[in-house]
């Protein structure tokens, strides 16, 4: 059994799904809501759509109104085509940009494997979701759940706030509890960053004052305009020591210069030691990746500007 349900409210759950890769045990989450509407927030990879599948079933969930998606990166996304099927009443929602990279996929796998390599191939290939299943953010209405465009870990990227909870996706940071400590938080900046975009992105989120924040990756928290400061606060640490590391025009390899000084200088990264070899490898691999996206940002020539809708960028991962 590929999954674990927790109920955290009497409204809420997180289904925890597991591909078949190394370390991502406690990694990749969809949220299940059940209220007046009734929706999943993203879907997980196709690798563990069968298992996503299995999870509703065993809770009784034989229709849901909304599938809304944070973005369309394969980890969040990837099992689209499968669990669709599955509840073939459902619209699917999400950024305008996304919905052509659904109904022909194969431009998002091809990035992937690109990006990605193995971990890619796990998550298995994306099928496709006929085009009279998607919906838009921009014509999506409804009472209960409003999307915000938050452009930043993907030009694509969308929240959803839902009464006091906010789903962030990865617009707010990886956050992953850690026994008897402060959660480990870890920016998610892939190459191609935006940064200015990016905090824009967070700020929005920010405004909504929510009192919890339901992650992607991984977890629900209390408090969370607080959380979200925090992490605003850890960005643009990142982006001034980064910036220092290259501006001293060393021969060093700028990545790990920086993932060395950050796992000692930012405190927000420490729970990286008290994790497991096999977790502890998986966060190496993405720490040096939002890493380089910042160091790619930053030697970036100054006219070389983002997309301020980041529509025509085909989603990073």
């Amino acid at each position: 059994m590929n999954f674990k349900i927790d109920h955290v409210t009497s409204h809420l759950s997180l289904i925890t799904l597991v591909p078949p890769i190394e370390g991502f045990d406690e990694f990749i989450g969809a949220w299940l809501f059940r209220g007046d509407v009734s929706f999943l927030v993203d879907v997980g990879p196709a690798s563990s759509s069968e298992a996503l599948c299995d999870a509703l079933d065993e809770n009784s969930v034989g229709r849901l109104d909304f599938i809304l998606l944070t973005h369309i990166h394969l980890d969040h996304a990837g099992g689209i085509g499968q669990v669709s099927k599955h509840f073939p009443e459902s619209r699917i929602v999400c950024h305008p940009s996304a919905i052509p990279h659904l109904i022909d996929p194969k431009h998002l796998w091809e990035g992937t494997i690109s990006a990605l390599g193995k971990i890619g191939e796990a998550y298995g290939p994306v099928q496709p979701v006929p085009a009279h299943r998607m919906v838009s953010i921009e014509e999506f209405r409804s009472e209960t759940i409003i999307p915000i465009p938050t452009p930043g870990h993907a030009g694509h990227h969308v929240g959803y706030l839902v009464g006091d909870i906010l789903f962030s996706g990865e617009a707010g940071g990886v956050i992953l509890p850690i026994e008897n400590d402060h959660p480990y938080i870890r920016p998610a900046t892939p190459p191609r960053l935006f940064f200015q975009i990016f905090l824009e992105s967070i700020d929005r989120l920010i405004e909504t004052d929510p009192l919890r924040v339901c992650c992607g990756h991984y977890g629900m928290y209390e408090n969370g305009s607080d959380l979200l400061n925090t992490h605003r606060n850890q960005l643009l640490f990142w982006a001034s020591t980064i910036a220092k590391i290259i501006n001293t025009r060393t021969k060093t390899d700028p990545i790990q210069a920086a993932l060395e000084i950050l796992l000692d200088k930012d405190e927000l990264l420490q729970g990286l030691f008290q994790m497991d070899d096999r977790t502890q490898k998986r966060e190496m691999f993405f720490l040096k990746n939002s890493i380089r996206g910042f160091v790619e940002y930053i030697k970036r020539k100054p006219s070389t500007s983002a997309p301020l809708r980041g529509h025509k960028r085909l989603p990073a991962t």
